[in-house]
């Protein structure tokens, strides 16, 4: 399928809450200001800053478990996106939901957190709850993908009594579904109308094409065996992914690391590649990884759906950055332009 220019001109952009701010100061409501102001008009609403905003907004302790006081704040954080003409596209990161053994306390947390964070998508008036694929270790969980896809969907059957959505993310440190053909395989096999898939130019790049861990910042393999097996995935997913069950694109690029991470998990038990996700993802065209050559093999399923800006910059050496958050959120949205710009066949 060709990516005509026209085609392109009404995507519409998101921006993650969680992806703009350096200072203690950037609080929830300024970022708000940012994207709205850069015009972007809808917002990922991260967890970690719902949490944050709640302690402030109700100058109390909050817990992410404490989601009556999550449910509360979450209707603050929506009028002031509707006063600025945001949409809340999604809730996320739901992380480490599926393959837990039934009557663990694993598989009780995972639930008791789907209750509450449905409640407060009921706050926030979104339909679309993004869950990634889990990183517990294979010890802990298996590697039965049946038992993956049962898990799913019970999420998918509780989630639509409410009209809601699942947006099934590859993390590309997950220990059983790390790239895009493991999800859509999932997605497939959960075989529910409410079930689509969250890409992402990071999770897909940073597997297939490149590797932290090596010197060269790329797959260790030869060069043009590398770019053929990339290829040859991209062309896969134009051609066989429905455009209708991408629910949402996530961007963002990786920085090249200086000196190679660790293939060992660190003391938190996070793998190299998640290490790499929390702190080296800037803007396109600031690192190296194949993005727009990723975007628009999803262009070519026919996806014209929302793009979301989620990026961690913490700079090419992991120290943080300091920038101010209008300059912030104006240089993402002056991307996107040039990002569609290369996608486009004429």
């Amino acid at each position: 399928m060709s990516v005509s220019a026209a085609s392109l001109k009404n995507i519409p952009v998101a921006f993650a809450s969680c992806s703009i701010g350096c200072k203690d100061e950037h609080t929830l409501p300024k970022r708000l200001d940012a994207i709205a102001k850069a015009g972007f008009t809808a917002i990922e609403l991260s967890m970690p800053d719902l949490v944050k905003f709640a302690k402030l907004h109700l100058r109390k302790e909050v817990t992410p478990y404490d989601f009556d006081d999550l449910y509360t704040a979450s209707k603050v954080v929506k009028a002031q996106c509707d006063a600025k003409g945001l949409k809340i596209l999604i809730l996320q990161p739901f992380s480490n939901f599926e393959g837990w053994a039934e009557g663990s306390k694993e598989r009780e947390d995972a639930w008791t957190r789907v209750h509450g964070w449905i409640k407060i998508m009921q706050g926030a008036g979104t339909d679309m709850l993004q869950v990634g694929s889990s990183d517990t270790p294979a010890e802990k969980i298996g590697t039965d993908r049946s038992r993956f896809v049962k898990d799913l969907q019970e999420l998918c059957d509780l989630l639509a009594k409410h009209n809601f959505r699942l947006a099934y993310e590859n993390w590309c440190w997950s220990t059983h579904a790390p790239d895009w053909a493991d999800v859509w395989d999932i997605v497939q096999k959960v075989d529910r109308p409410n079930i689509g898939l969250n890409l992402d130019t990071f999770q897909t790049g940073g597997k297939e094409w490149a590797d932290p861990t090596t010197a060269s910042g790329l797959v260790d393999k030869p060069d043009q065996q590398r770019e053929k097996d990339f290829a040859e995935s991209l062309d896969k997913l134009s051609k066989t992914v429905p455009g209708d069950k991408i629910y949402f694109l996530q961007i963002s690029d990786a920085y090249k690391m200086k000196e190679p991470l660790s293939k060992d998990v660190d003391e938190s038990g996070t793998r190299p590649r998640g290490r790499w996700s929390h702190d080296y993802r800037p803007l396109p065209y600031q690192g190296y990884l194949p993005v727009a050559q990723f975007t628009k093999a999803v262009l070519k399923t026919g996806f014209r759906g929302w793009f979301s800006y989620e990026v961690f910059d913490s700079g090419p050496d992991g120290k943080g950055r300091d920038y101010e958050l209008d300059d912030f959120a104006q240089e993402a949205f002056k991307t996107q332009e040039r990002l569609l710009a290369d996608c486009a066949d004429s």
